[in-house]
């Protein structure tokens, strides 16, 4: 059985390691995996290092495809999808979660009839004006497979018509945080910046809601700014937001700030266990400070990941200055230490054994 998998940004290649590493051991039973990278995370330390860290397989096609309007972008790498599928005539089409590529790949795989396996289905912020909702949400509609990370997912899949083939197989990025976990104590980026655990804000800031609004990133930039004052504030800049933020001209009021590159994965495991909190638009990234217990401040409308909320762990602040400034400081949300929303740890296995199985 061949697999064609296609991956374009970070958080996809942080699951898809997962769910290689459970088909590479399956290669003596014929199931083997074929690695499409579109390029829309182009930039060596958002792409290449990733593949090497976490040991995933290499793409034996990269599209190369990066820059350009959504509708430009997502047109562009399904032409150059649908050419891959019908070269390698796939059993199976995997996806995960929600960029141009996801959708791209599966409206590709629609057009030639191969079935799709999409990774984190069922995920809605009810919120149509982002690009990544109208992705997931017609990925969903069209897919053979549909792998939840939660009951919250499978709940609102059947809230619109889809209750056959959903499963609930927990979160993949969750198998990911066992098995890197430890490895991450080898980092030392800690040291390379004099950081202290516990005495530092790690803050990540990426979505078009975000970056591309003036009056948004100002807020944020402010509410980074003020926080600077009373503690480290370390950021990881996402190469689109140095852009924008240069180019609004906003780069200056981030002198006291700790601004680095985009960071291998175990140097940013790292840094989110030992932060004191951890500032993000990311939904990968609020997950993350959830499997390490570390509390999480929101800086959109809306999340995805409803669980990390209703357990205490993450605040939803908007792009408001003030807000995320008082979220940061404040300690009253009850956390709950031992929930586990999101699986044991073998979604992975899971959903390879269920696409063997639908075969």
């Amino acid at each position: 059985m061949k697999i064609l998998t296609v991956v374009g940004a970070r958080p996809q290649f942080i699951k898809a390691a997962a769910i290689s590493r459970v088909i590479h051991d399956l290669a003596d039973k014929g199931v083997r995996e074929v690695m499409v990278h579109t390029g829309q995370h182009y930039d060596e330390k958002m792409s290449r290092v990733f593949f090497d860290e976490l040991e995933i397989p290499e793409p034996k096609y990269n599209l190369g495809i990066a820059a350009g309007t959504h509708g430009e972008m997502t047109g562009r790498m399904l032409g150059a999808i649908e050419k891959v599928l019908l070269e390698e005539k796939p059993d199976w089409l995997l996806v995960y979660g929600d960029t141009n590529s996801t959708i791209a790949g599966a409206l590709a795989a629609a057009k030639v009839h191969v079935p799709i396996a999409h990774v984190e289905a069922g995920l809605r912020s009810f919120n149509m004006r982002m690009p990544e909702e109208v992705n997931r949400i017609v990925t969903d509609r069209i897919s053979k497979l549909l792998f939840c990370p939660t009951d919250t997912a499978v709940e609102n899949l059947k809230r619109e018509g889809m209750e056959d083939h959903v499963f609930n197989v927990g979160d993949v990025m969750y198998d990911q945080a066992l098995f890197f976990g430890d490895k991450a104590q080898h980092s030392d980026v800690l040291d390379t910046h004099k950081l202290a655990p516990g005495n530092f804000i790690l803050v990540t800031c990426h979505r078009a809601e975000n970056t591309d609004d003036l009056f948004r990133l100002t807020e944020i930039v402010s509410a980074l700014e003020e926080l600077a004052r009373q503690i480290k504030v370390v950021f990881p800049l996402h190469p689109r937001t140095r852009k924008l933020l240069d180019q609004y001209g906003l780069s200056e009021r981030l002198r006291s700030v700790l601004v680095t590159e985009p960071l291998p994965f175990l140097d940013m495991v790292a840094l989110e266990r030992s932060a004191k909190v951890i500032l993000t638009d990311s939904g990968g990234v609020q997950k993350e400070a959830f499997f390490y217990n570390v509390p999480c401040v929101t800086m959109r409308d809306e999340t995805e990941w409803v669980e990390t909320v209703e357990l205490g762990w993450n605040t939803i602040t908007g792009a408001s200055r003030e807000r995320i400034v008082n979220a940061v400081w404040d300690n009253t949300p009850a956390r709950h230490q031992s929930a586990t929303p999101y699986g044991d740890g073998a979604a992975s296995k899971k959903i390879v054994s269920e696409i063997i199985a639908s075969s």
